[in-house]
């Protein structure tokens, strides 16, 4: 078996690791964190310049033509340096929902767009934050050549700087999942008021809502009432790249707890030189190996467009609580000085928390692994 990443892979983790220690320093990340927007947009047109915007999109609409697992690669470089903004969001969220569904119109409008930096989202959880067909009661009614939306989103990421959202409402009454479609909103558009919610990760979540906005029937992404299955592959998309996401933040917390076990004295000697702290670092790199693994081979998956309910469900369900162990251990390492504000570490551990919670966290992609055993 070969697990080794192309040698064109090999160049892009080198180039956003270089780029993004330079670029994306812990300064910078606690800067975003109390900016409004939540991203630089000088910073946000570098990446677009470096082509990462339209990765996964083929080079007719501006893209690399790179796969899901090029994605992948960049998204783990992406959590060990805690790059904040719209990424996540816009490229596959929005993105790789227009690529998987949308028409040859919309693509062409709309990917272009997104690899040129224009930012999209995706409005789909409601107050419940369940990630249920069921869930969804935002309700899109036919008028005439328009349909008219109405409802609240709740935890749509970056909203408040997005030009356009992919919106999930229910067209048809008295169903769980077939009655779903999606529209392309502009989020400039008549009715839609946006408001930032305060979260664990300090992230820029939003409550959306929905007051009559008209869209035209051009903008439905997919068929009528069958946009459930769209949201499903997303949704295992953005597990997966999130996964990434937190494989990189472990490597991260990993290094810096090693070097800090290595270089702290206590009782007159280094600290890794004790069994307690040498078994925590163990117990770190076994959780990291399992989360790498399991996260490329779902993304391999996808990339391959085979099935991968379960590989994806079972990466999600380990990765969020690997990420958790993780970092607490780091933590524990570290000792007092871990906790603190200033400490770095507290970066990884409040993102791992609520990237453990999005697109399903372990207990929800648990029940989903249980049916796929037929229970």
């Amino acid at each position: 078996m070969d697990f080794e990443l192309s040698e064109d892979q090999k160049m892009l983790r080198k180039t956003a690791r270089d780029f993004l220690a330079n670029e994306c320093t812990k300064t910078f990340v606690r800067e975003m964190e109390r900016d409004e927007k939540g991203y630089s947009p000088e910073l946000w047109r570098k990446m677009v310049d470096l082509g990462w915007m339209g990765l996964p999109f083929p080079e007719q609409y501006g893209g690399w033509g790179g796969s899901f697992l090029d994605l992948a690669v960049l998204a783990e470089e992406m959590g060990r340096a805690c790059l904040p903004g719209p990424f996540m969001a816009s490229v596959v969220l929005g993105g790789l929902t227009i690529l998987e569904a949308g028409s040859d119109a919309q693509k062409e409008q709309y990917l272009t767009a997104i690899a040129g930096g224009d930012i999209f989202t995706l409005a789909l959880t409601e107050p419940d934050g369940s990630y249920d067909a069921a869930s969804i009661h935002t309700k899109a009614t036919a008028h005439g050549d328009d349909f008219v939306i109405s409802g609240t989103k709740f935890y749509v990421p970056d909203a408040h700087v997005a030009s356009h959202m992919v919106v999930a409402a229910r067209t048809k009454d008295g169903a769980k999942q077939d009655g779903i479609s999606l529209f392309i909103v502009d989020a400039r558009s008549r009715g839609i008021q946006c408001t930032q919610l305060k979260t664990i990760a300090s992230d820029k979540q939003c409550e959306v809502i929905f007051d009559n906005v008209r869209v035209p029937k051009a903008s439905m992404v997919g068929k009528l009432n069958q946009g459930w299955p769209i949201i499903q592959r997303t949704l295992q998309l953005a597990a997966v790249a999130k996964c990434a996401e937190m494989v990189g933040a472990a490597q991260q917390v990993l290094e810096m707890t090693t070097a800090y076990a290595k270089e702290r004295v206590q009782f007159d000697k280094r600290i890794g030189s004790f069994q307690a702290i040498q078994h925590h670092c163990a117990n770190m790199l076994i959780d990291l190996d399992g989360m790498r693994m399991l996260t490329y081979e779902a993304a391999w998956l996808l990339s391959a467009g085979l099935p991968a309910q379960k590989e994806v469900a079972m990466a999600k369900a380990w990765v969020s609580d690997a990420i958790v162990r993780v970092t607490k251990l780091g933590h524990q390492v570290h000792g007092g000085v871990g906790y603190t504000i200033d400490h770095d570490l507290q970066l990884y551990y409040r993102r791992g928390r609520a990237a453990a919670a999005l697109f399903g966290n372990a207990n929800y992609q648990r029940e989903m692994i249980a049916s796929q055993l037929g229970l």
